[in-house]
């Protein structure tokens, strides 16, 4: 009997697993989507901002804690600052409708709304630390999404879906629980007013920082990041100035000055200062509610802080009360991609918001 002659170039080809012409496999597709260029850049984006607004947490935590130094306007002021040394100068330089003097003689007043919403965001913020715990604000703060979530629909026509929808009501009942367990907290070591002083501070900060994220979003994609960055720099300053001259004179001329006081205000500025040079780049590829549902990590970076740093206790009850408040960005990703798991979930987040509508 003969051999069977080999199929030729045009001949059928018998099947063999893992074949070119065979279909790639759910995970390999998964992969495809997921682990891109662009998603990995964003996400390593993320969680440097995440690692900012973490160094900001604990910088200020010290200074109320440790050293009782309560000046929230000054750090700011410090990094405003820095904002219109590198920002505000670069406009000056430049030419056309980029220029300084063209900016604010068409929408200097724009600009100061938006200067006076982000002065009185990162006041609030860190005034904050006076009254309640380091996890609280950074995990408080995520009342800003379902804020932001508004903002975006409205403002700059974003779309969502229903499960988006459901994780911001979880992401509200969340908000409820941590202030309840924080005023019961407060209640067994009698500071409960003060706890709600605090929490309510970071609501309202939370608030005015998501105005400032989409006015940040539409300048970044429609103008530009220098021009953002220089305006927030010039009206900021200015701005933090007056209120520092206001409001904490008192309190900077009582600081006992030595080189860690220095060094946790040098700490604090260089981290705020990265935070708004990197924020807007990542905008301008995803949105802010991207970034903001991205930097959620904070929450758990400022946690293993809190715990190795200031001897949080109760470690059960921070991770039962807060679980809830972080709802919004793991029902964002369910409804985007089906995900379970929450580590995963807020590590791809922001590859997987709706896009803004141009």
């Amino acid at each position: 009997m003969e051999a069977p002659a080999p199929a030729g170039p045009g001949g059928p080809q018998p099947y063999a697993p893992g074949a070119a012409g065979a279909p790639p496999s759910l995970l390999c597709r998964i992969k495809g989507k997921l682990f891109t260029w662009n998603i990995l850049k964003t996400i390593a984006l993320g969680q440097l901002l995440s690692l900012c607004i973490c160094g900001t947490a604990i910088t200020s935590q010290y200074l109320a804690e440790k050293y009782k130094v309560n000046t929230p306007m000054l750090q700011s002021f410090i990094n405003y600052c820095l904002l219109f040394l590198v920002y505000t100068v670069m406009l000056t330089f430049q030419s056309g409708s980029g220029n300084l003097l063209y900016i604010l003689k068409r929408k200097w007043w724009k600009y100061i709304l938006l200067g006076l919403a982000d002065v009185e965001a990162n006041y609030l913020i860190v005034r904050a630390y006076q009254y309640t715990t380091l996890t609280s604000v950074q995990l408080l703060d995520c009342f800003g999404i379902p804020v932001l979530m508004a903002l975006s629909w409205f403002i700059l026509y974003a779309r969502y879906r229903v499960i988006h929808f459901v994780a911001v009501a979880v992401c509200l009942l969340g908000v409820g629980t941590m202030v309840g367990a924080d005023i019961l907290a407060g209640r067994e070591d009698n500071s409960g007013s003060d706890v709600l002083i605090g929490d309510i501070l970071v609501l309202l900060g939370a608030s005015l920082y998501a105005v400032s994220n989409v006015c940040e979003e539409y300048i970044v994609k429609k103008l530009s990041r220098q021009e953002f960055l220089g305006m927030v720099g010039l009206f900021g300053t200015l701005i933090s100035g007056i209120q520092l001259l206001i409001v904490e004179y008192k309190d900077i001329a009582s600081i006992h000055w030595d080189w860690k006081i220095a060094l946790l205000f040098v700490a604090f500025a260089l981290c705020m200062f990265c935070l708004y040079s990197f924020m807007p780049l990542v905008i301008r590829i995803t949105s802010a509610t991207s970034v903001n549902l991205g930097i959620l990590t904070a929450d758990l970076y400022s946690l293993f802080f809190g715990l190795f740093l200031f001897g949080y206790k109760a470690l059960p009850r921070a991770l039962e009360s807060r679980q809830p408040g972080r709802g919004a960005g793991v029902g964002a990703q369910v409804g985007e991609r089906g995900e379970a798991c929450c580590s995963q979930v807020k590590k791809q987040i922001i590859a997987s918001t709706p896009e803004v509508c141009s």
